[in-house]
C-alpha cells in the first residue's frame, strides 16, 4: 500500500466524521470515538507494511514528497499520538461535554485527524511551501481546538491569544520564505543547500530569510523568544488538546525545524556559523526561560507548559550539535529520539490530570495531595512521569538528555551545557516538589479514586515504555541511526 493512500483515507473519515454529527444528530460521542481511534489504529497498521519507496507515490506527488527514514518515523509517531489523544479526548468526554455546544464533540474527535494528516504531510517536505501549506493546515486546526470549550472563559482566551500570535508568527514565516527564495532561487530544500554552498550567493539576505523563518518556525515550537503564549494557552485548552500541543505541535515543528537546519548547515555553507549561533542561545535561552518560571508554579498544568519550553530549548541544542560519532545519530536522529522518549512520559502526565479532572478535581498542585492514599497507581505512575521528565536515570528522559549533554560536550559547548545542566537542575526541583506532596500531603478528599480497565491499562503501559526506553533504548537508537548513514552519504 502507498503511504499516500493512507494519508488520503484518514483525510476523508476525518471529514466524514465532522459532518456525522450534523446529519446523525443521534450519534453518540463513544461511537465517533470508536470510529476515529479504529481509523487511526488502522491507518498505524497500513504504515507498517506500506512501501517506503518514493516511486510508489503518485507522479503527481512525488516532486513535493521524500519518504526517507525520518518521515516515515514521523508519520509513525503523528499516528501514535493523535491515537492517544482520541482515547483521552473519550475518557474525558463527560466533563468536556459540559463546557460544549449542546455537548456535541464531533470535532474533537474529527479536527485531530486533520491534524495527524497535516503531520504526517509535513514530515515528508521537500520544499518551503509544501511546508508552509501542510503547517497551517495543522496550525489552524489547533485554533478551532484549543477554543473548543466555548463555555470555559479560560479556553476562549487561550483561543485568541493563540490565533493572534499565531498569525502574527505566520506572517514573520511567509516573510523568511520569501526572502530564502529571494537569496537562493530555490524553495526546495535541496535547492537551497546548493546555494548555501556556492560562495557567489550573497550572505545578508540569505542570512535575514533564515533568521526571521526561525523566528517563525520558533512560535511553533515554543522556543524563547516566543513561547509567552504557551502557559496561558495550555491553561485554557482542553486536556486533550493541550497533550496535542505539548507533543504532536511540537513534533511537527520540529521535523520541520530538522530539514531546515539540514538545508542551511550543509557543508561549506555560507551561514553555518550564524545558524549555528542562533540556535545554540535561543536553545540557551528556551532552557532557562522555561525552567525557572516553573519553580514558581501552583498549577501542574503551567508547570507542564514551562516543561515544554525547557524541552523544546533542549532539542534546539540538539539541532545545533549536528551529528555524533558516539551515537552514531545526526542531529535529526537526536531529535527525533528525544521526541519518542517525551512522548510517553508527557502523555501519562497529562493522563492523570485528565482522570483527575474527570473524578472532579483540578490542576492545582493542592488536588495532587495525598494521591497516593487515594490511588496508589495513579501516584506511582504520575512519580515515574515527573522523575522521567527530570531526566532521572533509568527513564526515558535521562536518555534523551544524556544525548543532547555528550554531544554539547563533544562540540564544547561550554556555555550551552552550562546553561542546560543549571535547567536541569532547576527541573529535579519542581518535578520533585509535586512527587513529595502526593506522598506526604493531607489529601483534600478521603475517598479512593477507582480507575476503569481502560486507564489502568494505558497508564501501565506508558510506564513501561518510560522504563524500557530507559533501560534498553539501543533498538530505538538504531533505527534512527539509518537517518544518520543517510545524512552522512547525502
Amino acid at each position: 500500500m502507498c503511504v499516500f493512500t493512507i494519508e488520503i483515507g484518514l483525510t476523508i473519515l476525518g471529514l466524514l466524521l465532522l459532518l456525522a454529527e450534523v446529519f446523525v444528530p443521534a450519534i453518540t460521542h463513544r461511537t465517533l470515538a470508536a470510529l476515529s481511534m479504529s481509523g487511526v489504529a488502522l491507518a498505524l497498521v497500513a504504515l507498517a507494511f506500506a512501501s517506503t519507496d518514493a516511486a510508489s507515490l503518485p507522479a503527481f506527488i512525488q516532486p513535493y514528497q521524500q519518504l526517507d527514514s525520518l518521515a516515515i518515523f514521523y508519520k509513525g509517531f503523528a499516528l501514535v499520538i493523535t491515537l492517544l489523544v482520541l482515547w483521552l479526548t473519550a475518557e474525558c468526554a463527560p466533563y468536556l461535554s459540559k463546557y460544549t455546544v449542546e455537548g456535541r464533540l464531533s470535532e474533537l474527535f474529527s479536527l485531530p485527524l486533520i491534524v495527524c494528516v497535516g503531520m504526517m504531510w509535513m514530515a515528508a517536505a521537500r520544499d518551503l511551501v509544501t511546508v508552509f501549506v501542510t503547517l497551517e493546515l495543522v496550525t489552524v486546526s489547533f485554533y478551532v481546538l484549543v477554543a473548543f470549550a466555548r463555555k470555559s472563559s479560560l479556553a476562549l482566551e487561550a483561543g485568541v491569544k493563540y490565533l493572534i500570535l499565531g498569525a502574527l508568527s505566520t506572517g514573520v514565516l511567509v516573510y523568511g520564505i520569501a526572502w530564502v527564495y529571494g537569496a537562493t532561487g530555490a524553495l526546495t530544500f535541496e535547492g537551497i543547500s546548493a546555494a548555501l554552498a556556492n560562495p557567489a550567493t550573497p550572505k545578508t539576505p540569505v542570512l535575514l530569510g533564515a533568521a526571521l523563518l526561525l523566528a517563525g518556525l520558533g512560535f511553533k515550537v515554543a522556543a524563547a523568544p516566543f513561547h509567552i503564549w504557551v502557559p496561558d494557552v495550555y491553561q485554557g485548552a482542553p486536556i486533550p488538546v493541550t497533550t496535542f500541543l505539548s507533543v504532536g505541535s511540537k513534533a511537527a515543528g520540529f521535523i520541520v525545524l530538522t530539514r531546515v537546519v539540514d538545508a542551511f548547515l550543509v557543508p561549506h555553507s555560507i551561514i553555518t556559523a550564524e545558524v549555528q549561533s542562533l540556535l545554540l542561545v535561543g536553545g540557551s535561552l528556551t532552557v532557562l526561560l522555561g525552567s525557572l518560571p516553573a519553580m514558581f508554579q501552583t498549577s501542574v498544568k503551567r508547570l507542564l507548559a514551562y516543561s515544554s519550553i525547557s524541552h523544546a530549548g533542549y532539542l534546539l541544542l540538539a539541532l545545533a550539535c549536528r551529528s555524533s560519532d558516539r551515537f552514531d545519530l545526526s542531529s535529526g536522529g537526536i531529535v527525533a529520539f528525544y521526541l519518542a522518549t517525551y512522548l510517553p512520559m508527557t502523555v501519562l502526565s497529562f493522563l492523570v490530570l485528565a482522570i483527575l479532572r474527570v473524578k472532579g478535581g483540578g490542576d492545582d498542585i493542592k488536588d495532587f495531595s495525598g494521591l497516593a492514599r487515594r490511588s496508589p497507581l495513579l501516584a506511582l505512575v504520575m512519580t515515574l512521569a515527573l522523575a522521567s521528565l527530570a531526566g532521572l536515570p533509568l527513564t526515558a528522559g535521562f536518555m534523551g538528555k544524556l544525548f543532547v549533554f555528550l554531544g554539547l560536550v563533544d562540540h564544547a559547548f561550554w556555555g550551552a551545557l552550562t546553561c542546560a545542566v543549571i535547567a536541569a537542575t532547576v527541573g529535579f526541583y519542581y518535578y520533585f516538589k509535586t512527587i513529595l506532596i502526593m506522598y506526604t500531603g493531607d489529601s483534600s478528599s478521603p475517598v479512593p479514586l477507582s480507575l476503569n480497565l481502560w486507564s489502568k491499562a494505558a497508564a501501565i503501559a506508558l510506564a513501561l515504555t518510560i522504563v524500557v526506553l530507559g533501560v534498553f533504548p539501543r533498538p530505538l537508537q538504531s533505527l534512527l541511526a539509518t537517518e544518520a548513514a543517510h545524512i552522512a552519504g547525502h
